[in-house]
C-alpha cells in the first residue's frame, strides 16, 4: 500500500463522475479515498439515475443519501432512506440498490475488496 495521502477537501461539484461497472447507464461514481491514498477505507460519491442494481456486497458499507431517495432491497425487507439518512450494510448482504434520481456518499472497508475476494 502506498504512503498515506495528505488530508484534503473534496466536493461533489469539483470531481468527475464516471460510469460504474456494467451499470454505468444507472450509476456514475467519483472516488474520494481508497488504496491509492494508502488507506483501507474506500469512499466516494455515486449518482444514481433510474437505477435497479443487484449486488452482493464484499465489504462493510455505509451510505448517506445527500439528494433524492434510495431504497436498498434485502432478503429482510426494503430499507428506504431520504436525504441526511444513512444505511449500514454488513459484508455479504445480497441486495438491490433502487433509485430514480439520487446522489449518495458511501464508505466501504476494505477499499481493495476486489483484490481480497
Amino acid at each position: 500500500m502506498p504512503d498515506k495521502s495528505p488530508a484534503r477537501v473534496v466536493s461533489p461539484d469539483a470531481i468527475t463522475f464516471t460510469p460504474r461497472f456494467e451499470y454505468g447507464h444507472m450509476a456514475k461514481a467519483a472516488t474520494v479515498s481508497g488504496p491509492e491514498d494508502g488507506t483501507r477505507l474506500g469512499s466516494g460519491y455515486v449518482k444514481l439515475t433510474q437505477a435497479e442494481i443487484p449486488w452482493t456486497i464484499k465489504y462493510d458499507e455505509v451510505i448517506l443519501v445527500l439528494e433524492g431517495s434510495l431504497t436498498v432491497r434485502t432478503a429482510d425487507g426494503d430499507l428506504a432512506v431520504e436525504p441526511h439518512q444513512t444505511i449500514w450494510l454488513p459484508k455479504g448482504t445480497a441486495l438491490t440498490y433502487v433509485a430514480e434520481d439520487a446522489l449518495v456518499f458511501f464508505a466501504i472497508e476494505p477499499a481493495d475488496w476486489a483484490k481480497e475476494a
